[in-house]
């Protein structure tokens, strides 16, 4: 072979080579740009999706369920992750689940929370099975006033232990409670029954019971008082009147909003009666002050000064008998979650609740030695 033979195959060796090198760069250049391409989708789709999964994760409209208990039926909705601390909802006199604010509640589930709320007895999709004592809520009005005994066919107490129940059906353990108006005096009675179950209590808009507190506006009594309507359309007016008295003088109702929130709750359900024995419990009740001057849970009572059903002295009376408890005034709210006040309403509940939601995960991770008994 000659010199120059040998030279030429020399070089079309290395010309192989140095293809083939190329072509290896080429293939790792294309596999590393497919690697970072698929990165790069990955974050794109969990930056844009958090959002989406955010709101299917706190989806108000997850369908309504039912627990049968002993004597009632709990129409409720659990909304968040069920590994999330819960955080119980409940409602006042004659509100439905619904007449918590959507917002709020994505809100409050946003916040890490898997927020339960529910129909009291009497009201909503919640049934109470015993056949009806037979009571005239004029009369028992008349025997309030005259400061005589009244007989309800249940009391508030009876209402926590329905409370209790649905969380005893759904096995929740430790949860956190807010309760607005009348759900504020039940709160009062599912804390003081389970003082080691319930790890925070928010109070909104209600009171203690004691003797001497402001009357409510004689006024918005009347409207309250008027439970029975031939018809659906009379129904949703009166409906509408007494949700514009229950509102901030400072805010000026839309007529037609009044009644399509009016028109929701006849449409869900309409039990005046149950409303009727309601209000009988909230009148045989006696005062809490004995019960919430022995309460040890973390409380927050949060009041408006323009409530014109529990006047504010009612929160301020509140917080003064629940040792260690926390009060927040809200200037100009009333006693309706009005649009003009949720975000007032948020920036008071939020930071307390996720303190609270913070300190319990807290002590989860300690090791105590020995549970806690369940009450």
């Amino acid at each position: 072979m000659t010199a120059g033979h040998s030279s030429s195959n020399c070089h079309r060796t290395v010309a192989a080579r140095l293809n083939k090198l190329h072509q290896t760069r080429a293939l790792l250049g294309f596999c590393v740009s497919v690697f970072f391409m698929r990165v790069l989708f990955l974050l794109a789709a969990l930056l844009f999706g958090l959002p989406s999964f955010a709101a299917s994760r706190c989806d108000v409209n997850v369908p309504t369920q039912t627990v049968d208990l002993e004597k009632v039926s709990i129409a409720y909705q659990s909304i968040g992750r069920a590994s999330d601390p819960a955080l119980l909802l409940v409602m006042g006199l004659g509100g439905q689940l619904i007449h918590w604010p959507d917002e709020v509640v994505v809100a409050l589930c946003e916040q890490g929370f898997r927020v339960i709320r529910y129909d009291n007895r009497d009201v909503g999709l919640s049934t109470w099975r015993q056949l009806p004592a037979s009571a005239n809520l004029t009369f028992e009005v008349l025997r309030y006033k005259l400061g005589l005994p009244v007989a309800a066919p249940y009391t508030l107490t009876d209402m926590a232990d329905d409370a209790l129940g649905l969380m005893d059906a759904l096995q929740i353990r430790q949860f956190h409670v807010l309760g607005a108006s009348m759900g504020g005096m039940i709160a009062q009675h599912l804390a003081a029954m389970a003082p080691q179950r319930v790890e925070s209590l928010t109070l909104i808009m209600t009171s203690s019971g004691a003797e001497g507190l402001p009357a409510p506006n004689a006024a918005l009594v009347q409207l309250l008082s008027r439970r029975s309507a031939p018809n659906r359309e009379v129904a949703l007016e009166q409906q509408a009147d007494l949700l514009a008295a229950l509102g901030s003088p400072n805010v000026k109702d839309d007529r037609q909003a009044l009644l399509h929130q009016a028109a929701l709750s006849y449409d869900r359900a309409f039990n005046p009666e149950g409303v009727k024995r309601q209000i009988m419990a909230i009148l045989a009740e006696p005062s809490r002050v004995p019960l919430l001057n022995q309460l040890r849970v973390p409380t927050l009572v949060v009041h408006g000064t323009a409530d014109p059903l529990l006047p504010v002295m009612h929160g301020v009376h509140l917080a003064a008998h629940i040792q260690g408890s926390q009060l927040k005034l809200i200037p100009g709210l009333a006693h309706r979650f009005q649009e003009a006040f949720k975000a007032p309403l948020l920036a008071a509940v939020l930071p307390y609740l996720q303190a609270h939601r913070e300190d319990a995960a807290h002590w989860a991770q300690i090791d105590l030695g020995q549970p806690s008994k369940v009450l």
